[in-house]
């Protein structure tokens, strides 16, 4: 009993902020405590039928801030005595926006997230506003709040979406913001997806494959030259050096050998999908729903929907040109979800690929510098 199994878990769809590229559908729907025992139940079910002594979970939303600190207390103190009952654990992560963030959180996140949170800001900031206060506004009080929390002591993560404003700034600009002016240690870079209903915004986040690519090697070269050595953390290229210097690293779920296997996304209504990007924009891949079927194990046994995801790796293996490449045994073909979003099927390898072959060069030219050096 040592996999982990991970659910990426939305207590409400409801947000409090109005960003021109977000895919979800808004409602105000929130996850009731007297439900949260039943879910529960039925994780702890699953990490038994699978011989899985762990469960991650990732509180996300809409805005998992919504639901007040009062909530979250509540609802992991049933979790995890539940849990503890059956020798089986539950390990938190918040992300949030941290608009709404204030200093009655902090006792909470020390208990419940040990200290550490995960909020997104771009830059430059084009597309995340307030309802009152526009892009601005947003960056304005989205910087307050991560200063607060730092000087609470917390540990902060940021992950930033890629936009064409983004290539426009460079490289350099971009690590030194988050770097050098927000004194971040740790922050990730994700390839954006037009998710869910088209937007007018699209077209600046269908990046040129070429651009993108020598903007994230020009951030891995920056990284390395001015961060590495310090600590600094930038996803995903630490885990690739790690990698390639043949150590232990987590990869992420882009990049899984099959998501199917590893992780599911469940919203405030039951509703089981593959991940977020699923549940919140796609109805006709859902598995089923935790709260009207009493096994989630069988649930995503004999699902139809999850079968596409199952059988994904062999049909890219016979199908497309995965099996020449030397870096199938990292990417696995790419991600599923940007994949259905750029083409309507999964079964097409990820529209990303050149990027990620650029990406994977150049980690693997640091990681196997590195592994010399230590050798010498």
């Amino acid at each position: 009993m040592s996999r982990v199994f991970s659910v990426i878990l939305l207590p409400t769809a409801e947000c409090n902020v109005a960003c021109t590229y977000c895919f979800e559908h808004k409602e105000k729907h929130r996850l009731s405590l007297p439900r949260v025992p039943e879910l529960t139940r039925q994780l702890l079910d699953h990490l038994e039928h699978e011989g899985m002594e762990e469960c991650e979970i990732y509180w996300q939303g809409g805005e998992a801030m919504i639901m007040g600190p009062a909530w979250f207390r509540e609802a992991g103190r049933v979790m995890d005595e539940a849990a503890a009952a059956r020798g089986l654990r539950f390990v938190h992560y918040l992300q949030t926006n941290l608009i709404s963030y204030s200093a009655t959180w902090n006792e909470l996140i020390y208990e419940m997230f040990n200290g550490s949170l995960g909020t997104s800001m771009d830059f430059p900031n084009q597309h995340r506003h307030l309802f009152k206060g526009g892009a601005a506004g947003y960056s304005a009080v989205w910087t307050q709040r991560l200063r607060e929390a730092q000087a609470a002591g917390l540990q902060v993560g940021v992950i930033a979406v890629l936009h064409q404003g983004s290539l426009d700034a460079g490289a350099a600009a971009f690590y030194d913001y988050y770097v050098e002016e927000l004194g971040l240690t740790s922050f990730q870079v994700n390839t954006p997806f037009p998710g869910g209903p088209a937007k007018a915004v699209e077209q600046e986040f269908d990046l040129d494959k070429s651009a993108l690519a020598e903007f994230l090697v020009g951030l891995m070269d920056r990284w390395m030259e001015r961060g590495y050595a310090d600590g600094v953390a930038l996803g995903p290229f630490d885990e690739l050096v790690k990698h390639f210097r043949g150590q232990p690293a987590r990869l992420p779920c882009i990049w899984k050998e099959n998501c199917s296997s590893q992780f599911i996304s469940i919203d405030s209504k039951g509703t089981v999908a593959q991940c977020d990007c699923w549940v919140t924009s796609y109805p006709e891949t859902y598995f089923g729903n935790v709260f009207r079927e009493q096994n989630l194990s069988e649930m995503l046994r004999s699902s139809p929907a999850r079968r596409q995801f199952v059988e994904r790796p062999k049909h890219l293996v016979e199908n497309e040109d995965c099996l020449e490449c030397k870096y199938l045994s990292i990417c696995h073909g790419g991600c599923p979800v940007r994949t259905y979003s750029a083409l309507g099927t999964m079964l097409a390898k990820d529209p990303y690929c050149s990027v990620y072959k650029a990406i994977f060069a150049r980690a693997e030219a640091y990681g196997r510098g590195l592994l010399r050096r230590a050798h010498v």
